[in-house]
């Protein structure tokens, strides 16, 4: 540090004053000659020499424009001269003007902060739609089986009863089998190949009402198999647009919560789009930007997407929703939960507003309900089971109540139980941060691998 400080005045042309104050008294002089005199209860400063090297130091003396995102201005300098500006993503004011302490005049405040771009997707122009102008598109490819046309209404009430499925709207009838559906040969070999049975509840009432071109809120708890549901219809619905020309955003679009899910998606959609060579991409938070944006840039008929990342590639111009007619908000009730909301209004504002809406979540919240009354026209609610919160049926709960003596031995052989599945993986939630430690300590001794997070 001493060393750092003899170069100071030889860079800066400024003298190097110190100022004692021994039992209360002051003293006040240049720095002595050996910089190793300096004692603790001593304090320092620079004085310039020449007041004119102020407008040099602007940048690092007297408050600098604000470079964080939401920051306000940074304060006005020492020397005098003018302050910072404000941040600019929403500081009200800039940063003040410097005192005019040490040889400057008193500097001026900063600039007001900007509040153009505060909110997400601030920077993203709600388009004017003219329905006269807007091409139109395809979206009802829904061809009855007749063995479901022909079904009495009571046999169809009983399948409904059965699979706890209640429609609130005009909904075409359900299927049963998936040949029923009538989907493309291209999508039923996938199926076959895939080794599915029987449509779930979910698919069976939301193939006919999706093929249909209707907008539909479903409401499901997890792993009722509702991917399906909404992408095997947008494979047949994409594949009946014009295709995309350069420049093209895409014509599906699916929004998820989290990165986790949206890759699940993708998987999905990879293995019944490849037969069809309908393409798609997965964009989301944490990962780097260039190989999605090439992706975009290349042309994707299928996006599946966190809001977040996709508001950023659409301040930036990376893509576009001038050709989205169908749009899928999974998971909508976490979304919301996550603060999303914000970045979903502003998504769904640069699409076309004839769009198909497909809604899909666990629960059924007022958030919810009002987001699905504000961009859902005519839509058709599908229940399976209970609107009630309660547990789910498709994940099994155990409850062992034991000593705390037992717990380990306990933990021992359930891991050696369940280390038998394939792809096994566990997370163990415990009190204290002794017992985490502990705990992963007394796994790894059995020959697990295990890390241990607080």
């Amino acid at each position: 540090f001493k060393y750092f400080l003899n170069f100071i005045p030889n860079i800066f042309k400024c003298e190097f004053c110190y100022r004692r104050v021994p039992f209360g008294r002051s003293k006040e002089g240049k720095l002595p000659s050996s910089i190793n005199t300096l004692r603790p209860d001593s304090w320092f400063f620079f004085k310039l020499k020449e007041p004119s090297l102020l407008s040099k130091m602007s940048y690092n003396q007297n408050g600098s424009d604000s470079r964080s995102s939401y920051g306000s201005g940074r304060p006005g300098g020492k020397f005098g001269s003018s302050g910072g500006s404000g941040g600019r993503f929403g500081s009200r004011s800039g940063g003040g003007g410097g005192g005019g302490r040490f040889g400057g005049n008193s500097g001026r405040g900063g600039g007001g902060g900007s509040f153009k771009n505060k909110q997400p997707g601030g920077g993203l122009r709600k388009p004017e739609w003219d329905f006269n102008s807007l091409s139109p598109f395809a979206k009802d490819f829904y061809n009855p089986h007749p063995n479901v046309v022909s079904r009495p209404f009571n046999e169809v009430q009983h399948f409904l009863a059965s699979k706890e499925i209640t429609i609130k709207g005009q909904a075409p009838k359900p299927i049963q089998f998936f040949e029923e559906a009538n989907f493309p040969d291209y999508i039923m070999s996938e199926v076959r190949k895939q080794g599915f049975d029987f449509p779930t509840a979910i698919q069976a009432q939301g193939w006919p009402i999706a093929m249909s071109g209707m907008n539909m809120v479903g409401v499901a708890k997890t792993g009722s198999g509702k991917t399906l549901a909404y992408m095997l219809p947008a494979c047949v619905h994409i594949n009946n647009q014009e295709p995309l020309k350069r420049g093209d955003g895409p014509i599906a679009l699916v929004l998820a919560p989290t990165r986790e899910l949206a890759q699940q998606i993708q998987q999905v959609a990879r293995e019944f789009g490849s037969s069809t060579c309908v393409r798609s991409t997965c964009i989301f938070g944490g990962a780097p930007k260039g190989p999605q944006a090439r992706d975009l840039m290349r042309g994707v008929e299928i996006v599946i997407a966190t809001p977040g990342r996709l508001i950023d590639f659409l301040e930036q111009g990376q893509t576009n929703l001038k050709r989205c007619t169908y749009l899928v908000l999974d998971e909508a009730d976490r979304m919301l939960d996550m603060g999303f909301e914000p970045q979903i209004r502003k998504i769904i504002e640069q699409i076309r507003p004839d769009r198909q809406v497909l809604m899909w979540s666990a629960t059924w919240p007022k958030e919810v309900q009002a987001l699905a009354e504000d961009f859902l026209n005519d839509y058709i609610q599908i229940n399976i089971g209970s609107l009630e919160l309660a547990a789910n049926h498709n994940i099994r709960q155990i409850v062992d109540v034991c000593q705390d003596s037992e717990k380990e031995m306990k933990l021992s052989k359930l891991l050696r139980e369940i280390g038998q599945e394939r792809g096994f993986k566990a997370i163990i939630f415990v009190e204290t941060k002794k017992k985490v430690d502990d705990i992963t300590k007394s796994i790894k001794r059995e020959g697990w691998q295990a890390i241990c997070i607080h």
